[in-house]
């Protein structure tokens, strides 16, 4: 008859042996990740995946492209998934959801930890940076020129500024459309009702603008050419121009700036649900958020994060500026957004 000291050992044993087989089978895994290259990509492949390598055994890879090229590799491999996360910007984010390609991630104590706008609806996804579209100015043109920093998105609409605003196109950029909205609601409009936004842009706003451009790639040549004077833009890339040593400075604007949140998507029907879950999770926790803003300025969703002394200035102005954020209801955007595109193809851009 066995003993209960000899059922204790071979139940330890037996368990041992379980996790030992586990890891050596997590070892010979990978999860692909879909998310935009760049500087995201070398902060998450450098300083943020090792961490959940080191912890897992389970190895991470970056599908690099544009939230607009991983949305198109999600709907071409819907059928069979080659990706276990996408990183998608939030309005593509919520787009994805509506097409059924998410699937719920796990509640955990660590998406309480979220700021509840990071909570997609249904747990479909959840940020995993935060941003704001606000105003960016050309500190040395406006230090020049005596002007004071602008605190509203009408600063668009001032005579000063006029041949010296940028803007990002609405149709292809959320920078540009956040714009057009925001000044849209001081015309008294919403998203259900852009009519006050179209009819005033161009008589009050158009004047000022010297040009719409795709992206803001354009923004740094155009600052230090003395070409741009005012244009949207997030404290993270009014952050990474100053690193360049561009002269630009962040602006909130009173009626409140934009939330621009970058979201993880757990692929539905991936090969590895519960790996993916696992490494879900951890992109969401304080340590994988506090590497992601000490290496590449990505602002923690987690509001557990901590920041290291030199991004700790940062943090505080991001969480002071996310009093007056607004969001944007996406819903509405996306089932308009083609007719609003052709509108301003015709009626602003033309």
């Amino acid at each position: 008859m066995m003993t209960a000291m000899l059922k204790k050992i071979l139940i330890a044993a037996t368990a041992l042996t379980s996790m030992a087989s586990s890891a050596a089978l997590a070892a010979d895994k990978t999860l692909y990740v879909g998310m935009n290259g760049g500087t995201m990509e070398k902060t998450y492949t450098e300083h943020v995946f090792p961490l959940f390598e080191k912890e897992t055994g389970i190895k991470v890879v970056v599908v690099p492209g544009t939230s607009t090229d991983i949305l198109a590799k999600m709907q071409a491999q819907k059928d069979a998934p080659q990706m276990h996360i996408a990183f998608l910007d939030d309005g593509l984010m919520f787009r994805a959801i509506g097409m059924g390609m998410c699937a719920p991630i796990n509640q955990s104590a660590t998406m309480k930890q979220l700021y509840p706008v990071a909570q997609f609806k249904d747990n479909m996804a959840a940020a995993v940076n935060m941003g704001m579209v606000g105003l960016a100015y050309n500190k040395k043109m406006f230090e020049e020129n005596g002007w004071s920093a602008p605190d509203s998105w009408l600063a668009l609409t001032d005579p000063k500024y006029k041949g010296k605003v940028v803007v990002q196109s609405a149709p292809s950029s959320s920078f540009g459309l956040h714009a057009f909205l925001m000044f849209n609601r001081t015309q008294g409009g919403n998203e259900s009702d852009v009519e006050p936004g179209f009819k005033n842009w161009k008589p009050k706003v158009g004047p000022n603008v010297l040009e719409y451009i795709p992206s803001s790639s354009k923004i740094s040549e155009m600052v230090q050419t003395g070409e741009a004077a005012i244009f949207p833009l997030t404290p993270t890339g009014v952050g990474a121009l100053k690193e360049k040593g561009v002269q630009v400075e962040y602006a909130q604007p009173k009626e409140g700036s934009v939330v621009l949140m970058v979201g993880e998507c757990v692929i539905k029907n991936n090969s590895e649900p519960d790996l993916t879950q696992k490494l879900a999770e951890f992109l969401l926790s304080a340590p994988a958020q506090e590497a992601a803003l000490q290496y590449g300025s990505q602002i923690p969703s987690n509001t557990t994060a901590k920041a290291t002394k030199d991004k700790e200035a940062e943090l505080r102005t991001f969480q002071a500026n996310m009093e007056n954020a607004k969001l944007v209801d996406w819903d509405v955007i996306n089932e308009k957004r083609t007719e609003w595109n052709d509108r301003w193809n015709r009626e602003i851009e033309r």
